[in-house]
């Protein structure tokens, strides 16, 4: 089969015949129809992510398509299952064998681009916003980098669970991306953050996707008693965070990295899946991806991911794709 992988972490990724295992106890085999790009997957190529594997490897952290062959002691899957697997690493290839514990069932109206769209960034959200900092209805909910897959998400989830939602993004385009999810009131990246949001009452939640001087502008706006979430460090700048200003605010920040739920409390990303795949059937979500890219394509599409050129999702396709 066809695959995007990583050599070494001295050579640049490519396309190029590998082959598939079969599934082992616990696992399944999933013929791929599409693969979402995470900004996590840049990362991975330079070794700096968390949750990096040991080369060689196949990039593509999430994925969706149809299951074709069971391990043992397999339960609650069939063949011909439709599927969307968090699957951390594997998923740019034309087929691949993944824990069942990490693999979810798809509704039938949801195409597997959305499917594929969909774990991680809504996800996401929805454990950070839900679980986490318990955003409530009326609340003030900041999302910064609200046009990227992560924050996109955020200002969605945000408008759904009944808060007001301050956007956060460079330029009118990306602005109105954001706006078109839900978003009540826009900041563009050349104006004060800080200034207009406490013009606006200030932060109840912070959704910080971008770290560096954002995060403090963001920080220095939130409200007393307030909850921040460093989601990601898109800058490349991961901030200090200053604790006597917590305690003088009565602040709490609080982490969230999903893969780690899903290591240590699954139940809580079930949980949340239950309640997102609902309302995206009832019409309450709807993904937004910006490029749906070949396989033979992914470089170009990582290449939209490291220069910020997407909006929301990039979904790469494999040659088999049918929906």
């Amino acid at each position: 089969m066809h695959a995007y992988h990583m050599p070494t972490f001295d050579a640049q990724p490519s396309l190029v015949q590998i082959d598939c295992p079969p599934p082992q106890e616990g696992q399944i085999q999933v013929q791929i129809f599409a693969c979402g790009l995470n900004f996590a997957d840049l990362l991975m190529q330079k070794s700096t992510y968390q949750d990096t594997p040991e080369p060689p490897f196949t990039l593509g952290m999430e994925i969706s398509g149809v299951v074709t062959a069971l391990g043992a002691q397999v339960r609650g899957f069939s063949l011909g299952d439709r599927v969307a697997v968090f699957c951390g690493h594997g998923g740019l290839a034309e087929f691949g064998v993944f824990d069942a514990r990490h693999a979810i069932k798809i509704p039938e109206k949801m195409s597997f681009e959305d499917a594929a769209a969909f774990q991680i960034s809504y996800g996401t959200g929805h454990v950070a916003l839900h679980h986490c900092a318990r955003l409530q209805p009326n609340e003030t909910l900041l999302v910064t980098g609200a046009a990227g897959g992560a924050g996109l998400t955020a200002v969605e989830i945000g408008k759904q669970m009944g808060a007001r939602v301050i956007a956060q993004a460079r330029g009118k385009e990306k602005l109105a991306i954001a706006q078109a999810a839900g978003a009540d009131h826009l900041i563009d990246a050349d104006e004060d953050l800080r200034e207009v949001v406490k013009s606006l009452g200030g932060a109840d939640v912070v959704y910080d996707v971008v770290g560096g001087d954002l995060w403090t502008a963001a920080f220095r706006a939130t409200n007393p008693g307030g909850r921040l979430l460093p989601i990601g460090f898109a800058s490349g700048d991961v901030p200090q965070i200053p604790a006597n200003h917590l305690l003088v605010k009565n602040l709490t920040v609080i982490g969230v990295y999903i893969g780690g739920y899903l290591k240590s409390h699954p139940e809580i990303i079930h949980a949340s899946m239950s309640s997102l795949l609902e309302w995206y059937v009832q019409g309450r979500l709807t993904p937004h991806i910006s490029h749906i890219l070949p396989l033979e394509q992914v470089a170009d599409g990582m290449e939209l991911l490291r220069s910020r050129k997407s909006t929301g999702k990039v979904v790469i396709t494999m040659p088999v794709h049918s929906t």
